[in-house]
């Protein structure tokens, strides 16, 4: 193996391959992909794969604008060998106190630059039903559409009590293994090089980045190195002696397949916008709040179980989520799933789609997987300089990171070349965090727009 690399990235997921592309479109051409695995095996491979514009916060706003401007010119110049779609997501309440609410979070964010908000009922709706492939000509924004009439036509599986919907349009899904490798092939055929190797240590030069010891194939010489190591961002970070401000949370995914075709094929991005509790019958929820170990099950959960059909023509197969219980906990591989998630995400998911009982106690065997996000208190990802000479980061991706892997790769191929920084920028960097009024203000951004 060449001992010597212009650059090298500790980690060949989206994020560490997506940096490894960017660079290499600017014209950095020595760059060393290095993963213990294979390319796109942990966090990447469990994505739920799909994207949004659609945030609070303005600078993620005008980041996620950026990245999907840049999934569309990919999806363009290669055919849309991944399947970008613009299907949206959209978001359903049932309870009428919500809908002022629901429109005017919808209000702030199209003024943030997510694009017009339009709002339909029954009696004047000019609405447009998203096309279920495809990306090119759909409409940006958001389309508020008000009064259970008006769902039932455009949503007929949705539950009668729904009274409103958001439809988000800049939005949709793809396939993220797809994207994953048509950068790594792009950028292999600039000259990027991959080698399946751990980190073991950083070696420095008066204070810079000299080399990377790899446990295969000894010491890489090099002055610049990318922390793009996903869950273990922060273990890779101390190789370098910076702490950074990241843990990761589990989230786990179930598909299963749909044989009775209660969700629609063409169906966007279906979101449960309530919090509620989950549908048992009597005799079940009595038993269940008798043991102290599953009386949980009969408490109110949150607000955002979701679901979307998966799959190409022929597929029954479809996607449950629903971030419940989520709580910080070390990365360990492979991840401990919990085998309750699949009936959980199932009853939460009937409140929205009422056909979906008929699974309940005999629904086909499910699939159950997961992976962590690695986030940062506000949210807000980590992409830039790591606080040593010659080494940066790319990372906190947490529940963003196929949407978010282009702008921040593009980002970060930005900080190591000459090209001018957006905006937005600074608000990404390790260095926000020593402005006292940052730091004093993170809990204003509450969860930066997860879901």
């Amino acid at each position: 193996m060449k001992t010597s690399a212009d650059v090298v990235i500790c980690g060949a997921g989206i994020a560490g391959i997506s940096a490894a592309f960017y660079l290499a479109r600017r014209g950095v051409r020595d760059i060393l992909l290095v993963d213990e695995g294979a390319p796109l095996e942990l966090t990447s491979s469990q994505s739920t794969e799909c994207y949004r514009n659609w945030w609070p916060d303005p600078q993620m706003l005008a980041l996620m604008n950026r990245s999907i401007d840049l999934l569309e010119q990919l999806a363009t110049e290669s055919g849309n060998v991944f399947g970008l779609n613009r299907r949206g997501y959209v978001y359903v309440t049932a309870e009428e106190t919500r809908i002022p609410a629901l429109m005017e979070r919808a209000l702030q964010i199209s003024r943030l630059g997510a694009g017009p908000l339009r709002r339909h009922t029954y009696e004047h709706s000019t609405y447009e039903p998203s096309e279920p492939e495809g990306y090119k000509g759909a409409p940006a924004g958001a389309d508020l559409l008000v009064g259970s009439q008006l769902l039932q036509r455009h949503f007929p599986g949705l539950a009668g009590q729904a009274l409103a919907a958001l439809h988000v349009r800049r939005a949709g899904w793809l396939s993220a293994q797809q994207l994953g490798m048509y950068l790594l092939e792009s950028a292999r055929r600039a000259g990027v090089r991959f080698v399946s190797s751990r980190v073991m240590s950083l070696e420095l030069s008066k204070g810079r980045v000299s080399g990377v010891r790899l446990s295969k194939g000894g010491t890489v010489s090099t002055r610049t190195f990318i922390n793009a190591a996903g869950p273990y961002l922060r273990d890779v970070g101390k190789l370098a002696n910076v702490d950074l401000p990241v843990q990761t949370e589990l989230h786990l995914k179930a598909a299963f397949n749909d044989v009775l075709g209660v969700i629609d094929r063409a169906a966007p991005l279906l979101i449960w916008d309530d919090p509620q509790s989950l549908p048992w019958e009597e005799d079940e929820r009595s038993a269940l709040a008798d043991d102290p170990a599953t009386r949980w099950l009969t408490g109110p959960f949150p607000p955002g179980a979701h679901t979307r059909p998966e799959g190409g023509a022929g597929s029954r197969m479809a996607l449950m989520l629903w971030e419940y219980t989520a709580k910080p906990m070390e990365a360990v591989w492979p991840p401990p799933l919990d085998p309750l998630y699949p009936e959980v995400a199932l009853r939460g998911l009937a409140t929205m789609l009422p056909g979906l009982r008929a699974y309940f106690g005999h629904a086909p065997r499910p699939i159950l997987d997961g992976g962590y996000y690695t986030k940062t208190a506000e949210n807000r990802p980590l992409v830039g300089p790591m606080g040593v000479d010659g080494a940066y980061m790319i990372g906190a991706l947490s529940g963003f990171g196929i949407m978010s892997a282009c702008g921040v790769g593009d980002l970060l191929a930005a900080h190591l070349t000459t090209d001018a920084l957006p905006a937005y920028a600074p608000s990404f960097t390790l260095t926000r965090y020593s402005d006292p009024a940052y730091v004093r203000d993170l809990g204003k951004l509450g969860d930066g727009g997860q879901l």
